[in-house]
């Protein structure tokens, strides 16, 4: 894992260097081109070769995973180190107005450098041709070591009987089963049902959740022991063997003796001979992969008279290639967690009534997870029973749970781990990022994977697409978990079980891939990436490593001047004194976030030699801030979220193709900017935009807002105009829009319209606005893509719109409306219609709320849902008063009713 994050940071680092205009010009091109193979030859390898095992099978060989990320980590350190230095004259250039180029220039080293030499090793971090020499040995032991490896897998194949595969031909232990009865009696009937043909029935969740636990049950159950002429049950891990399934098979089905030379082929059709004509259920349990199944699945013959195959996976991908539909599994309930460790701790005694308090709170920490409650209640039920004991229990669960051996929690989701592709192993690693119980962002999840540089490039999607594809692919395998989606249906936040945090946490501190200053307070003088998200941990002024790459930290900001320092993340209010210090001194940055400030104090200017950031990607600052000119040569910005921004007109007199940032994909919060026609040639690629004016700007002449029309590949669009009346009419929207706010607006009954006429429009929010009129009357032909529409403290009183006018729209949010009379009950029409929300608003809005609630249900329609919240239970209950006529018939399944406050 350490290896292959390594080489394709160091892989896309040279990248950026070379497409620099100024960088690429201060290395030896021949050298890059001879270093650049070494890193593609041992990418090529590590790829190909880690599924395989490669750095698992032979402490003989002397090439290690650990070697290759070393030598990668001393490539890195010495190409940045020369750019770094090549920047610091830079910055004294800046401010004597001398030429850039003029102030390149050898960088020179002494012994006491502390950047002189790695820990552990002897490469000169400045001396790039020491480390392609290193390289050059190491590429000959990766050459031997294939030479072996490559032999040894030539006798495998003349030796048939050797089997990598563990499998076996009954199911372990009856597990106690809580929770999955509906689930149970759904699979016994699919199992027993009707239909004759021969099915595959997946059954799909992360591991512990209780697959095979289900799978058991179901397997030994009375009714299945009586249906079927055959039981067999194989568990198949991802280094499987087919000969070695087929001779488990046949040995659990007790058929003739089986000759070691016979090969898998006669083996499959001895095993479709016995199955053939005869009622058969096979469990084929933790399948690992698609071709696992399509290498067998011919061999089981489809007889016509009811048989069943039953897979458990933890891979939703694999799950879904089944013609059947899954049994996916999720987390206990309270109830049912509480109830599954009573009967591991107790059994039939029950939970002694001074325990139940503190039992609880441990059962809550377990998070559903069966596998974690059987373990903890087992290690209970054999312990002393007393509160103390307990107590002390409850404080380190998530250790405990992992600190056995055999078949304990970590042993079981380190399976998990173990089988990722080697490109999902860092991203998932980085998870131990996030504090517990953390909802994590997904969007800053893929900047900070893109900015430690562990997404490898294509040619056909962006960083952030590939890294997109990486967080589905850690859902599909149940490691990270969803939490919230977006309004264009992708991952919003995700979250990480405490249990596979605590997994990724000891991967992390094995591999010294990163240090967590929580455990290890002291130790961060060797580490790259540093974490500290307590506030209590005294590390108040943090001496980081010379080579540190990543800091995330919730102390105040003070830390000793490190040069390739590349993700600082700071999650608590820092103070302003020490940005300016870092944009001047870390000019290695990616990613610089400052996630709290105290907004209310004045802006801070950044500094004009901002620009020597050469490959900043991503800026987060909550509080305002005035930019320099230099922000516009920033090229390889990608995101800029500052909480308000003061952005300069860009210059006239340079070369504008060298200067467009091509990469700008998010520009937040833009306050007062004149959008000229040049502004928006600098931002051509731009997707998320958020502008806002106030009332102590220019005249609204002068902000060119026609041209954002120019922006065509814009697709969200937030705008905010505080005291400006007129300034909307001088917006003109560019046609990719698909999501448009507008805060503070004065709104037109035409505006809307211009606005409904947008073809690809999915999202509107229209926010604490003034109409034009009491009556809004929609246009049929409008909003033809519209899925959510929230209307926010806007003064409407009347709105006459029926099901054509929204014919997609899946979830209508009305928040603060003080005058809107009613719903349009034509709205419960719309057959896409899944969501209604009201909070805080009229009685009658809330009743005709209830009207559709109570139509939609007498007609049928089991999908639509209506949510209607109060500011004070008072509302709420005179509310319930008026209602109760329209309640005698209605069942309220599909409405729900709450105060808030």
């Amino acid at each position: 894992m350490a290896a292959y994050a390594a080489l394709v940071s160091v892989t896309t680092t040279m990248d950026h260097i070379q497409n620099h205009p100024l960088f690429s010009i201060s290395f030896d091109k021949i050298q890059m081109e001879s270093f650049g193979q070494k890193i593609r030859f041992l990418l090529d390898f590590v790829e190909a070769d880690y599924s395989h095992g490669v750095f698992n099978t032979s402490k003989q060989v002397e090439i290690s995973e650990s070697q290759i990320a070393a030598a990668a980590y001393a490539a890195e350190d010495a190409i940045e180190s020369h750019v770094v230095d090549q920047i610091h004259p830079m910055k004294d250039s800046k401010r004597n107005s001398v030429p850039l180029l003029c102030c390149f220039k050898e960088p020179v080293t002494t012994e006491s450098d502390p950047l002189h030499q790695i820990p552990g090793g002897s490469v000169s971090l400045l001396d790039l041709q020491t480390v392609i020499e290193e390289m050059d040995s190491i590429e000959k032991k990766v050459m031997e070591f294939k030479d072996e490896i490559g032999s040894k897998d030539d006798h495998y194949t003349q030796q048939p009987t050797c089997s990598m595969v563990t499998t076996t031909s009954t199911p372990p232990g009856k597990n106690t089963m809580v929770g999955f009865d509906e689930q149970l009696l759904r699979l016994l009937d699919k199992l027993t049902g009707q239909r004759c043909d021969r099915q595959v029935i997946p059954i799909v969740g992360m591991g512990g959740i209780g697959k095979t636990t289900l799978a058991q049950n179901a397997y030994e159950h009375s009714l299945i022991l009586h249906h079927f002429d055959i039981r067999t049950w194989v568990t198949v891990s991802q280094k499987y063997n087919v000969r070695e399934l087929f001779v488990q098979l046949h040995s659990r089905l007790k058929s003739s003796e089986i000759n070691g030379e016979i090969d898998e082929q006669l083996l499959g059709q001895k095993l479709h001979k016995i199955l053939w004509g005869r009622r058969y259920l096979i469990v084929i349990d933790d399948i690992w992969s698609i071709e696992a199944w399509e290498e067998v699945c011919r061999f089981f013959p489809d007889n016509n008279n009811g048989s069943r195959i039953v897979v458990t996976t933890r891979i939703s991908n694999v799950a879904t290639h089944f013609d059947s539909a899954c049994f996916e599994l999720t987390f206990l309930d309270e109830d049912k967690s509480w109830k599954l460790f009573c009967e591991k701790a107790f059994g039939q005694v029950g939970c002694p009534s001074e325990l139940e308090d503190i039992g609880k709170e441990i059962v809550k920490k377990c998070k559903g997870l069966p596998l974690s409650i059987s373990v903890i209640g087992g290690l209970l039920g054999r312990s002393n029973r007393t509160q103390k004991y307990w107590k002390n229990i409850a404080k380190d669960l998530t250790s405990i749970l992992n600190s056995g051996e055999d078949e304990n929690c970590l042993s079981i989701l380190s399976l998990s781990y173990t089988y990722l592709p080697v490109y999902l192993k860092p991203c998932f690693l980085y998870m131990a990022i996030f504090p517990e119980d953390h909802d994590i962002c997904v969007s800053r999840l893929i900047k900070l994977w893109v900015a430690e540089g562990f997404i490898k490039p294509n040619e056909s999607q962006s960083l952030e697409e590939i890294a997109r594809g990486y967080i589905n692919d850690l859902i599909d395998r149940n490691l990270i978990l969803k939490q919230y989606l977006g309004w264009n249906g992708r991952i919003k936040f995700c979250k990480i079980h405490d249990l596979l945090r605590d997994l990724c946490l000891k991967i992390v501190q094995k591999d010294k891939f990163m240090c967590m200053m929580e455990e290890n307070p002291g130790g961060v003088e060797s580490e790259r990436r540093i974490v500290c998200n307590r506030k209590g941990v005294r590390c108040r002024t943090l001496q980081l490593a010379p080579l540190t790459r990543t800091l995330v930290t919730s102390t105040d900001g003070r830390l000793s001047n490190n040069r390739l320092l590349r993700v600082m993340s700071f999650n608590n209010k820092a103070k302003k004194k020490y940005l300016h210090r870092h944009i001047v001194d870390q000019v290695n940055m990616r990613y610089l976030a400052y996630n709290e400030f105290n907004i209310i104090s004045s802006s801070v200017k950044l500094p004009t030699s901002i620009d020597v950031l050469w490959n900043l990607q991503t800026i987060i600052i909550r509080t305002e801030i005035e930019a320099p000119s230099q922000i516009w040569e920033m090229r390889q910005l990608m995101h800029v979220d500052i909480y308000e921004l003061y952005l300069p007109n860009p210059p006239q007199n340079q070369n504008r193709d060298e200067f467009i940032l091509q990469n700008l994909q998010k520009l937040a919060n833009v306050t007062n900017f004149v959008w000229s026609e040049e502004a928006c040639k600098r931002v051509v690629n731009v997707r998320i935009l958020h502008i806002q004016y106030d009332n102590n700007s220019k005249s609204s002449n002068d902000y060119s807002l026609h041209n954002i029309s120019r922006l065509r590949k814009l697709e969200s669009l937030t705008f905010f105009s505080r005291g400006l009346p007129n300034l909307l009419q001088k917006l003109t929207f560019p046609s990719s829009l698909k999501k448009l706010h507008l805060g503070r607006c004065v709104v037109r009954w035409e505006d809307l319209s211009v606005i409904g006429s947008l073809p690809y429009l999915e999202v509107l929010k229209l926010i604490a606005g003034q109409v034009e009129g009491e009556v809004w009357n929609p246009v049929e032909g409008e909003f033809l893509r519209l899925k959510f529409f929230s209307i926010l403290f806007v003064d409407i009183v009347y709105w006459n719109a029926d099901c054509s006018h929204f014919p997609v729209l899946e979830k209508l949010e009305l928040v603060g409306m003080r005058k809107l009379e009613e719903i349009p009950l034509d709205i419960g029409e719309i057959p896409t219609l899944e969501l209604v929300m009201l909070y805080g608003c009229t009685e009658s809005a809330a009743i005709s709320a209830m009207k559709i609630a109570v139509e939609q249900e007498n007609n049928g329609n089991d999908v639509l849902r209506v949510q209607v919240d109060f500011e004070t239970k008072e509302q709420l209950e005179s509310f319930k008063k008026k209602v109760e006529q329209l309640a005698t018939s209605f069942t309220g399944n599909n409405f729900q009713s709450n105060a808030f406050f």
